[in-house]
């Protein structure tokens, strides 16, 4: 038996917790996949590292507030600063996947990839797993079949300019 002493104590299940950075892992890959497909630096690992990230904050934000709330009942903490804080880390590690060549700029949509990654984090840390599902669906449709639009009228453009 160990001494509880020596280990924290959760207020989230192990079992919840698992659960829910299993659901960043699986959204945030579902997004990185894409990427991975079209060759783009930021790939599944990275957006699914983005989302356990997320996932992991967000659970210790909410194990922390609970800890404070318990502590002092009659104080305030606000779990929200813990999700501007992961924003604008994710929004950093985003724009540093965007770059400019000339008249053409590029990368955009894999930086909006890694910041929709940080935000299937924080919804499945906070345990929205249906938010985040959501998301990801239609995430996945603008990635694909808009993608696959986009790539038909720029192909008919280019063969009209010929």
């Amino acid at each position: 038996m160990r001494d509880p002493a020596l280990y924290e104590v959760m207020s989230i299940e192990p079992e919840i917790i698992a659960a829910r950075l299993a659901a960043a892992l699986v959204l945030g890959g579902c997004i990185g996949l894409d990427r991975e497909w079209r060759q783009k630096s930021a790939g599944l690992r990275t957006h699914m590292m983005i989302a356990l990230a997320s996932a992991t904050f967000t659970l210790l934000a909410t194990e922390l507030h609970l800890d404070a709330a318990l502590a002092n009942p009659t104080g305030t903490t606000d779990p929200v600063r813990i999700i501007e804080a992961v924003t604008a880390g994710v929004a950093f590690l985003g724009a540093g996947a965007i770059f400019r060549g000339g008249r053409t700029v590029e990368g955009m949509t894999t930086g909006a990839g890694i910041w929709l990654a940080g935000a299937l984090g924080l919804a499945c840390g906070a345990g929205y797993m249906m938010l985040a599902g959501i998301a990801v669906v239609a995430a996945i449709i603008v990635l694909t079949i808009l993608g696959r639009i986009e790539h038909m009228a720029k192909k008919a453009a280019d063969k009209a300019a010929a």
